[in-house]
């Protein structure tokens, strides 16, 4: 009988034991002993969980503030005309040059008459004989001496002269270019002497007071604004002025969907130029808001920019907000309820939902948060 070697006889030992502690059970005891820990961490008394995380709070004072509305843009003249003449012919009198400050009517440029005020002297002289020959004819038909035929021969005889004067007196007027409104004269295309078209350019007249400031307006933002609304504009050389909106396009530019807004502003003294980069600032009505550092906004789990507050159970609550102005003193928010608590600290170390525990900002935290805002006190 063969003999059995001694590592079988190990082999069989080792199964024959597995075997046996498979069918006790006892391996199961590595996930109870886990399930047991659990347990008894959640049946573990509350003062030996983790503390509530202390925020700083503060209820920030209201204010109306206006909403601001900014704008990129520039400044334009409230009119431009490009004088051209209306006859051809040699510039006679050119009493401007550029910056010349003109009225309505004022002459800016006289082409020769070449026989136009003979015409017209011609037509006045064959009018005074056409009104004496009326006049005789009239007095002749009252007493019965002349036909009527011949009567209205010679009131309409009258009646061409007039025509033929006024006709004459036009075709000289048009040698005469006048100014159609008050403004500055900003380019002069011709020299006195030269020969113009019918339609040539002579100068540019730019009426600059009021001078406006021309922008753009979201759509979303239209509904905040009308006509009436103040303005503040500031131009690209630091001067800052402030307007009224004049207009408001009712029609977008189909290219950015937006609406043309135009401020105008006083300029008695000219110092504003026409073309000038603009920050346009429009000042909305009044809103119930409050003035929050910008340290204080955060973002909310969905990516809202808004910030978190303490309701009544001391739990985070997020208010998304609505902002009405950035100014130097801080970020002027709307949307935010009256009487909550504004979390100033630790805002970024919890969640909505959270239990905290709140305690009031101390005044140096304030100081630090608001600075200057509302002279170091919320």
């Amino acid at each position: 009988m063969p003999k059995i070697k001694v590592h079988k006889i190990v082999a069989i030992a080792v199964l024959i034991a597995t075997a046996a502690w498979v069918i006790t059970g006892e391996f199961s005891s590595v996930g109870s002993a886990a399930d047991e820990a659990e347990a008894a961490r959640a049946a573990a008394p509350e003062q030996e969980q983790a503390p509530l995380r202390t925020v700083a709070v503060v209820k920030p004072p209201r204010l109306q503030h206006s909403r601001a509305i900014r704008i990129s843009g520039h400044t334009d003249a409230d009119k431009r005309a490009i004088l051209g003449t209306r006859a051809a012919g040699v510039v006679e009198e050119l009493p401007v040059r550029q910056g010349s400050q003109v009225k309505r009517g004022d002459v800016i440029a006289k082409l020769q008459a070449e026989g136009k005020e003979a015409a017209v002297e011609t037509a006045r002289q064959l009018l005074s004989q056409r009104e004496a020959e009326g006049k005789a004819a009239q007095r002749l038909a009252e007493r019965g001496s002349m036909p009527a035929l011949q009567l209205d021969n010679a009131m309409s005889a009258l009646a061409s002269a007039r025509s033929q004067l006024e006709m004459a007196q036009a075709d000289l007027d048009r040698n005469i270019l006048r100014a159609p409104f008050d403004g500055v004269i900003d380019k002069v295309d011709v020299e006195l002497g030269s020969s113009v078209q019918v339609g040539a350019t002579v100068a540019t007249l730019l009426n600059l007071d009021p001078i406006l400031a021309r922008g753009e307006v979201s759509e979303r933002d239209l509904r905040y604004v009308k006509p009436g609304d103040k303005a503040d504009v500031r131009l690209v050389n630091g001067q800052e002025v402030e307007g009224e909106v004049r207009y408001i396009s009712r029609d977008a530019t189909s290219a950015t969907r937006t609406f043309r807004v135009e401020v105008a502003i006083p300029n008695e003294d000219r110092s504003v130029p026409a073309g000038m980069t603009a920050e346009i600032t429009l000042r909305a009505d009044p809103v119930d808001s409050t003035v929050l550092p910008r340290s204080v906004v955060s973002l909310s789990r969905d990516g809202d920019l808004g910030v978190r507050a303490v309701d009544a159970d001391d739990k985070v609550v997020f208010y998304p907000i609505d902002l009405v102005d950035d100014t130097p003193r801080g970020l002027v928010l709307g949307g935010i309820p009256a009487d909550v608590r504004i979390i100033v600290a630790g805002q970024e170390l919890i969640s909505e939902g959270d239990a905290v525990n709140p305690v009031e900002a101390d005044q140096e935290t304030i100081n630090k948060l608001i600075g200057e805002a509302t002279g170091g006190t919320l």
